[in-house]
């Protein structure tokens, strides 16, 4: 991008926030810190724990990450205390996780980070009632964004349409998309006579497909997570031995297990309650799955979803970017949910947008310019963590993996196999896979030596459910 002076005059001291889902939330609550800012979200939200329209993908699991804890709690302190109290789980990783990677099962090593489990409906309330209760952000929710007003120098605002057809503009020193995968950024962007961004996309032809089940009684309280990931990609276009099945097991409140299966093309799961535990007893690398559903009681119809391409606007890459507009969450990167890193993205994104706007001053020459670039940060980890596996799909991408990919995905996989019978290598590659730290610790001398050595314990012969789980689970 190029650096211009700003288009605007003094600063108007307001934002708007396109978008009242979890990004959406964070960012109004990162910019509070300098102006007052209007949510503007098409749903009427819901005032509790709510399913609501334009969330469909809140049926399904949903993971925080310890790098997305962290950044949420910089922005709203205690915020972990208050998902606590209303049910949200706090499980160490990877003590209670019993996980089955392409490489073999994983030791569960002793406590090195940890996630929020919860359903989304329960995360979004909770993260909502806190960031509504600030008196510097305002909601119009029931209102749909129709477009920006401005120039391709300077977004001076928004057009809506508010409940009962009304249309008005809302002005505003900085707009902010957060509205998701269905952004229509692109198309606004282009109507202000702005090039198109570049764009990328790795599809591998993912569905996935949930279900809520009560636990077992005895299984209610303190049951690991439970994972059982693909076969190892091979072939002459780095690809082979079938579609890509995986299944997970999330504990969360109230003594529920919400379940997700997934597979890639032709290893999809169906939307079919029949299906679903055939599916993960018989259609996975191992049974376990299907054997802890066996003995849970099913909540819920299965939830079926097929979009799932990982999808990234390269807005930072822009030779010009107008001052008064940022795009973030699933509007600037949308990742396969199957690696469960968009809400921890979203509130890294945030953490980010608001020490860019701090080191350089509200209203400040080219502001958005950076913004833009900071907040696109957090998004290259979580990108490669997902296609690194997904560009290995068979039409995932229209020339298959490059070399770069295959020389990666050969170092992660010798790295995953050394993980599984060496803690202090499951403690780095966690690192990263919680989003704590960047892909490069990975390349340390210690680690590259750990990895040419390899594992130093023999792999395990099954699951590592301990005796009392199973018997809790009803094995």
């Amino acid at each position: 991008m190029t650096d211009r002076p700003s288009a605007r005059p003094s600063p108007a001291r307001s934002a708007v926030v396109l978008g009242g889902s979890l990004a959406g939330l964070l960012t109004a609550c990162a910019l509070a810190c300098f102006t007052r800012v209007t949510v503007v979200e098409r749903d009427v939200l819901p005032a509790g724990p709510q399913p609501r329209r334009g969330l469909p993908q809140a049926r399904h699991a949903h993971m925080l990450w310890s790098g997305g804890v962290l950044a949420m709690e910089e922005l709203l302190p205690g915020i972990g205390v208050e998902l606590a109290a209303v049910g949200a789980r706090r499980t160490p990783v990877t003590t209670d996780v019993v996980a089955l990677s392409a490489q073999g099962w994983f030791r569960r090593w002793p406590e090195s980070h940890h996630v929020v489990l919860a359903s989304r409906d329960l995360l979004d309330a909770t993260v909502r009632a806190r960031v509504l209760s600030d008196g510097r952000i305002g909601l119009l929710d029931g209102t749909e964004a129709l477009g920006l007003t401005g120039t391709d120098l300077a977004v001076t605002g928004v057009r809506v349409r508010e409940p009962g057809g009304r249309e008005r503009v809302l002005e505003a020193d900085l707009v902010v998309d957060a509205t998701g995968r269905g952004s229509s950024a692109p198309r606004w962007l282009t109507s202000l006579g702005l090039p198109e961004a570049e764009r990328r996309e790795v599809d591998s032809g993912l569905v996935y497909a949930s279900r809520l089940y009560l636990a077992p009684e005895g299984a209610r309280d303190g049951f690991p997570v439970v994972n059982v990931q693909p076969a190892p990609r091979h072939g002459r276009h780095g690809s082979g031995g079938g579609p890509g099945r995986s299944g997970w097991l999330l504990p969360i409140e109230n003594g529920r297990w919400i379940v997700t299966l997934s597979g890639t093309r032709g290893g999809e799961p169906t939307a079919g309650n029949a299906d679903f535990v055939p599916f993960a007893r018989d259609g996975l690398r191992h049974p376990l799955l299907g054997e802890l559903l066996e003995h849970a009681e099913p909540l819920t119809d299965v939830t079926l979803t097929r979009s799932t391409v990982n999808r990234r606007h390269h807005y930072e890459r822009m030779p010009v970017w107008p001052d008064g507009l940022t795009v973030v969450g699933d509007a600037l990167a949308a990742f396969n949910p199957v690696y469960g890193h968009g809400m921890s993205v979203a509130a890294q994104s945030a953490v980010r947008l608001r020490d860019t706007v701090r080191r350089y001053g509200w209203g400040s020459p080219g502001l958005s310019r950076r913004v833009q670039r900071a907040v696109a940060r957090p998004v290259g980890a979580a990108w490669d963590l997902a296609i690194g596996q997904d560009v290995f799909y068979p039409g995932a991408t229209e020339h298959g993996p490059t070399l770069r990919d295959r020389l990666v995905s050969a170092y992660v996989a010798r790295l995953m196999h050394t993980a599984t019978g060496n803690g202090r290598m499951a403690r780095r590659v966690t690192d990263v896979t919680s989003l704590e730290h960047e892909p490069p610790v990975l390349l340390t001398p210690g680690t590259l030596l750990a990895a040419a050595i390899g594992p130093l314990k023999p792999p395990l012969p099954g699951p590592p459910l301990t005796p009392e789980e199973r018997k809790a689970a009803g094995l």
